[in-house]
């Protein structure tokens, strides 16, 4: 079976996605580049385009993709309770037509109770993934590996989003977090950062050092591969396909 390739919308950058006229715009590059999912981010929606999601879930399917949604909260807020707008985010993602829904950890105790979470993921039939992200308090191993061991216990239907340079971000080493949560991996972000002037720089993967390839060898091979890297040049067709290409190779 062919490893499926999704392409994030937020790698063309958002500038471009707005001179476009939306990430529905993108979807015949990402079907021309031979891409199998398009990442769909809610924070680049117009109010409008958020009024619209049928429309883009017919967009998505007549192109030929499935969708990912990209939701930019955290599941979990202040004291470990359930994000109380998951439920309309969850419904958003099936209006769009959605296989996944992805959140941000955000600040899960552990014992926390997470009935309100079982519940919710019983009625819905959208699957969620949860991602390490970039924040210091929240983005770290220890809270991601307790939350991670704490569902797997309780059988909760999830996997985890493994972003593979947001560890950086954070000050944690890739490779270990990769040891530790790899089983319980379901979608990788597949990313490249570089250090300038101090800080953290997402880099397409050509122009990095190198280091994402035995990362990548390190999580699971069956499981679909998010480019979220920049996707820059005057062909983004060309750019996408040739990074599609590449990461359909088993490394």
């Amino acid at each position: 079976m062919q490893r499926e390739i999704v392409i994030v919308t937020a790698a063309y950058g958002n500038s471009v996605v707005r001179a476009l006229g939306g990430q529905s715009e993108l979807l015949p590059v990402i079907a021309a580049a031979k891409a199998d999912g398009v990442e769909i981010r809610r924070e680049l929606f117009s109010g409008e385009e958020l009024n619209a999601l049928p429309q883009l879930a017919e967009k998505i399917k007549q192109n030929g993709l499935f969708a990912v949604y990209s939701v930019p909260f955290a599941l979990f807020n202040t004291g470990g309770k359930l994000n109380p707008d998951a439920e309309q985010y969850f419904d958003e993602a099936h209006t769009l037509g959605a296989r996944t829904i992805k959140f941000s950890l955000g600040e899960f105790e552990p014992g926390a109770d997470l009935t309100p979470l079982k519940v919710l993921l019983a009625a819905k039939p959208v699957k969620l993934v949860v991602e390490n992200d970039q924040s210091s308090e929240c983005g770290i191993l220890s809270r991601i590996n307790a939350f991670m061991f704490a569902a797997e216990s309780l059988h909760l239907p999830l996997d985890m989003t493994f972003d593979m340079a947001n560890w950086l971000w954070v000050g944690q080493d890739p490779a270990t977090a990769a040891e530790r949560l790899a089983r319980h991996v379901g979608y990788v972000h597949v990313k490249a950062a570089e250090k300038r002037g101090g800080k953290w720089h997402a880099v397409a993967l050509d122009d990095s050092d190198g280091s994402w390839i035995p990362l990548l060898k390190a999580l699971p091979q069956d499981v679909p591969r998010g480019i979220e890297f920049p996707l820059e040049g005057e062909d983004l067709v060309a750019v996408t396909r040739y990074y599609v290409e590449l990461l359909r190779k088993i490394y």
